[in-house]
This record gives structure tokens, C-alpha cells and sequence, in this order.
């Protein structure tokens, strides 16, 4: 078979997401930055830094997962989470009649416009084509940060104080996803953190998660060639999330169906995964990170795949098993 001619990072990802050959899969992988995220610059340097130590495929800009519900009164922190993520240490709904404080924000001020403001520096520092992806999280994702597990409560007990919310988180998220691919963004990462059995009955999935989310890719439908959906969890709506028009998909893979392979046939797009994020990558050796590489290749025959982890990295993962990872990937062959 005739070995294909070396791609830059952004056809090599593109091809992925078309299904078409290439040289050889994307790689890809993300980890939080807390001790200076609070900072465009801050974020900014240490994304451009991890970009350059790994040679990766795609930037993952890594904001705080807070980031999103900072302008409506969440008060966040680390706490020390093994994966680096931030927390709303008080949340802005602790009340029912607190959901009327929640109205449309401007997508340029306040820590959004620190967001774009640190996309702008990771897109103009970059040292080569590889696509920058901005995080914006679906509006019932913002809603259970605002509200922590009182969104459930009521979702169910004062459904008309929620509504009008939930339409003006919609509204901002897509204006602030429209506003990041202005600011620079290549595409967008899509992160939906209720679309699981664990979270939402099917009742709220089906009225309430997937037309928000749906609203929320085709505000950018058109617009950018890189969506590429994350989907937290376990037990996750796969082919409902899989319905939407997104160019990619990731999840936890190795925890939760389907797997990689079996993906692949239910959906058009890419498969973003094959890395244990919390297992193999963290425990090792490099050897069995190695296999992991070569299964994930084997599922897919390397042609619509990203190789990557299910979700963020643990802070501890040691750099010798991602090491691993881009060795094993860089020497395959579709």
C-alpha cells in the first residue's frame, strides 16, 4: 500500500474527521493548569508550553471547568482535585427564586472575555497549524454547576423557575461560542456533563439536554469544520448525542460503552479516545500504554480516529507514559 506523504497537523486532523487516509492518526491529550489559570496569560503560557513538550495534533484550550458560571455569582477554587478541575465552592442557586438572577451575559466581559482573551494568546503563540479548540459547556452542563444537585430538585418541584434560566444560559453560550470562533478558535469543544443515566432521567435527556445542546452546535453549524462533542459519564445517551451535527466524538471509552470500534458504526464523524485516562496512563508501564495505542488502532483501522484520553488527565500521570503514547502513535501506520 502506498505510505501517504507527511500531513500537517491541521490535514492530518481534518482527514480524521472526514474519514479520509492519512499518515498517520491525530493525537491528542488535555490536562488542567490550576495554579495559573485564573489568568488569560497564565492559562495561555501553560497550554502553549504542554503543546510544545508533547508535539500534539490539536490544542485543547483548558479553562477552568468553572469558567462558565463565574459572571452569575459562583464562587470557585481548586480543591485539590486529582485532575486539576476547579470547583464552585458556593453556588449562585441555592434558592428557587435565585434563577431569576440569571440572565444573558455579554460573551466579551468578565471571566468569558478572560477566556477569549487567553484563547487569542494560545492562537497567536502557536508554533504550528495544529487546530486550537475552545471549551464551552452545553446550557444544562452550566445549569447543574450554578445549582449543584438542587437543579434535579427543581427541574422537578419549579420547572417554570428554571425554564426562563436554561433559555438565557442557551442564548449566552451560544453567542460566547460564536464570539470564541471569531476570537480564533479553529472549532469548538462541546462538553456535556448531564447527558447520562447518572445525571438526568430520559424524560429531562429528552425536553431538556439534547434540544439545549442541539440549539447550541447549530449556532455554529457551518461556521467551523471541528466540533467535536465530549460526552462525561456513564451510561451515556451515545446515539442521541451521536444524532446531533458534530464532526467528533469523545468519552470515557474505557469505562463506559460503546467501545471504540463498535462507535464507529453508529457514528459518521470521528471516535476520540482509546486511552484509559485514570487507568493505563496513570498505573503504566509504558508497554501496556503501548497496547492500549495499538488496540485502539486495531478497532479502527486508524482511519476516523483521535487518539486520545476519555477526559482530562490526572495531574499525575507521568509524562513517560505520554510519552508512550506519542511514540506508539507517531510509529503506526494506518
Amino acid at each position: 500500500m502506498k505510505t501517504l506523504a507527511r500531513m500537517t497537523k491541521r490535514e492530518r486532523v481534518l482527514a480524521a474527521l472526514d474519514r479520509r487516509p492519512v499518515d498517520r492518526p491525530p493525537v491528542a491529550f488535555w490536562r488542567h493548569a490550576p495554579d495559573v489559570d485564573h489568568t488569560a496569560k497564565g492559562l495561555a503560557d501553560a497550554m502553549l508550553a504542554f503543546h510544545r513538550r508533547f508535539d500534539l495534533d490539536l490544542i485543547k484550550l483548558m479553562s477552568s471547568g468553572v469558567y462558565c458560571v463565574e459572571d452569575w455569582g459562583c464562587k470557585v477554587a481548586y480543591t485539590g482535585s486529582p485532575n486539576g478541575a476547579k470547583q464552585c465552592t458556593e453556588h449562585a442557586v441555592t434558592e428557587p427564586q435565585d434563577w431569576a438572577r440569571v440572565r444573558e451575559l455579554d460573551p466579551g466581559a468578565g471571566a468569558l472575555g478572560r477566556e477569549l482573551e487567553a484563547l487569542r494568546l494560545t492562537v497567536r503563540g502557536r508554533h504550528d497549524d495544529a487546530p486550537v479548540l475552545h471549551t464551552v459547556f452545553a446550557p444544562l452542563t452550566i445549569a447543574r454547576k450554578l445549582a449543584g444537585d438542587r437543579l434535579q430538585e427543581d427541574l422537578q418541584a419549579r420547572p417554570e423557575a428554571v425554564a426562563p434560566a436554561l433559555d438565557a444560559i442557551g442564548r449566552t453560550v451560544a453567542r460566547y461560542a460564536r464570539a470564541a470562533l471569531e476570537a480564533g478558535a479553529d472549532g469548538l469543544f462541546v462538553a456535556t456533563q448531564t447527558a447520562s443515566a447518572e445525571v438526568l432521567s430520559a424524560d429531562a435527556l429528552d425536553t431538556l439536554e439534547l434540544p439545549a445542546t442541539r440549539r447550541l452546535v447549530e449556532a455554529v453549524a457551518g461556521v467551523t469544520p471541528l466540533v467535536m462533542l465530549h460526552a462525561h459519564g456513564r451510561e451515556i445517551a451515545f446515539d442521541r448525542l451521536a444524532a446531533l451535527p458534530v464532526h467528533a466524538i469523545n468519552w470515557h471509552d474505557r469505562l463506559t460503552p460503546p467501545a471504540l470500534g463498535e462507535a464507529q458504526r453508529r457514528f459518521a464523524g470521528a471516535v476520540v479516545g482509546g486511552l484509559g485516562e485514570t487507568g493505563t496512563l496513570r498505573r503504566g508501564p509504558a508497554a501496556a500504554v503501548a497496547e492500549e495505542v495499538g488496540d485502539a488502532l486495531r478497532q479502527t483501522g486508524g482511519r476516523g480516529l483521535i487518539v486520545a484520553p476519555g477526559c482530562v488527565l490526572p495531574l499525575d500521570v507521568p509524562e513517560a507514559h505520554l510519552d508512550a503514547v506519542i511514540d506508539s502513535v507517531k510509529r503506526s501506520r494506518p
